[in-house]
C-alpha cells in the first residue's frame, strides 16, 4: 500500500464561507418561495432552496482541521483515497471516512491519554459517551512495555524492561498493512527483546560468544547495555518496517536478576568481591615483605638465615593480611 498525500485540499476556509452563503441563500429562497407562496408563489424556488439546504447540511462533514504533526487517513466507500498531513483547514469529500484501527488502543506510552468524553443524562442515569479521535499522531512517542522475565544465555532468569522511541512515517502501511499498529509494535518489541537478551549473559562469563562470530568475547547485559540496546532497536526495526513505523531509539530502563535467584547471585557477587579484595591485599603484602627484606639486606642491619626469614615473612603476612589489628609481642631475649 503506497501512501497518497493530499496537499491540494487546504481550502477549508473558502468552503466554510461558501457553505454559510449557501445556507443563507437557501433560507432566503424558502422564505420567498414558501412562506409568501399565497401572494407571489414560486414553488420551484422553494424546492430548490430545500435541496440547497440539504446539501448545505451535508458539506460541513468534509471540513477537517489538523494540528501540527497529525495525519488523517481517508477512505471513500471502502477505497483508500489519500492522507491529510500537516497543520491546516481542509475540505474533502463529505462522504470520506477517517480510518484509524488503533484509535482506542491504550498502551503504556506517551501520547496515549484518555479520550474526551461527554456525559448525557437520561431516565436510567448518567451515560458516558467516548469521543474517539481518528487522527494519527506523527510525533515521536515513547513505548514502555512491562518488564519481562527472560533467561540469559547461561539459563539465569533476569528481569528487563526497555523504552522504545518510535513514530509513524507511512500512515497507509500503519492503517492497512497491520490490524492494529500499536499492538503490533508492542508485541514485536517483546519478541525482539527476548531474542536479543537470550544471546547475552547477565555479567561477563567465559567462553560465551555474543556476536555470532565463533569467538568468545566480553559482552554482557550489564556491561554492554549500549550494544544490547542497539541490537534490540535494529531487531525491532526489521519487524515493523512493513507497518510504516520508524524506531528512533531503544534503551534498557531496568535490569536485575529475577527474585528467585537474586539473593544467591548477590552472595556470589559478594564472594567475588571478597576474593578480589583479598587478592589485592595479598599482592600488596607480598610486595611489602619483599621490600622489607631487601632493605634489611641492603643496610646490613640484621643477618637472617632462611628459617628466620621464613618466620619473619609469616609474621609480616599475618599482620598485613589480618582482619584485626595485631597485638605486638616484645622479645627481650636473644634472637636465637
Amino acid at each position: 500500500m503506497k501512501e497518497i498525500v493530499l496537499n491540494r485540499n487546504k481550502n477549508g476556509m473558502l468552503m466554510l464561507l461558501l457553505i454559510i452563503l449557501m445556507g443563507l441563500a437557501s433560507v432566503a429562497g424558502m422564505i420567498f418561495g414558501g412562506i409568501l407562496i399565497e401572494r407571489i408563489g414560486n414553488p420551484i424556488l422553494f424546492i430548490v432552496s430545500i435541496v440547497v439546504l440539504i446539501v448545505t447540511c451535508i458539506l460541513p462533514a468534509g471540513l477537517k482541521v489538523l494540528k501540527p504533526q497529525e495525519a488523517l487517513v481517508l477512505t471513500l466507500f471502502g477505497r483508500y483515497v489519500g492522507t491529510l498531513k500537516g497543520a491546516g483547514f481542509y475540505f474533502v469529500n463529505p462522504f470520506c471516512t477517517a480510518v484509524n484501527p488503533a484509535a482506542k488502543t491504550k498502551l503504556n506510552q506517551s501520547g496515549d491519554v484518555k479520550a474526551n468524553s461527554v456525559l448525557q443524562t437520561n431516565a436510567t442515569g448518567n451515560v458516558e459517551i467516548e469521543m474517539v479521535n481518528k487522527k494519527i499522531s506523527l510525533k515521536i512517542m515513547t513505548l514502555n512495555n512491562n518488564r519481562q522475565k527472560i533467561n540469559d544465555c547461561l539459563g539465569n532468569p533476569v528481569e528487563i524492561g526497555i523504552a522504545v522511541m518510535w513514530r509513524v512515517v507511512d500512515t497507509a502501511k500503519a492503517v492497512f498493512e497491520v490490524d492494529n499498529y500499536k499492538e503490533y509494535l508492542s508485541l514485536q518489541c517483546d519478541s525482539a527483546l527476548r531474542n536479543i537478551v537470550r544471546l547475552y549473559p547477565y555479567d561477563v562469563a567465559p567462553n560465551v560468544d555474543t556476536t555470532g562470530d565463533g569467538l568468545a568475547d566480553d559482552g554482557s547485559l550489564r556491561g554492554s547495555s549500549d550494544v544490547v540496546a542497539s541490537r534490540i532497536r535494529d531487531e525491532i526495526q526489521q519487524r515493523v518496517d512493513e507497518a510504516g513505523i520508524e524506531i528512533i531509539e531503544a534503551r534498557i530502563t531496568y535490569l536485575a536478576y529475577a527474585t528467585e535467584i537474586a539473593a544467591v547471585m548477590l552472595q556470589r557477587q559478594q564472594a567475588s568481591a571478597i576474593i578480589d579484595a583479598r587478592k589485592m591485599i595479598v599482592d600488596g603484602a607480598v610486595g611489602m615483605v619483599e621490600m622489607a627484606l631487601e632493605r634489611l639486606n641492603e643496610n646490613a642491619l640484621v643477618t637472617l638465615d632462611e628459617e628466620r626469614k621464613a618466620a619473619m615473612v609469616s609474621n609480616l603476612l599475618v599482620v598485613l593480611c589480618g582482619n584485626h589489628d595485631a597485638q605486638p609481642i616484645v622479645n627481650t631475649g636473644s634472637l636465637y
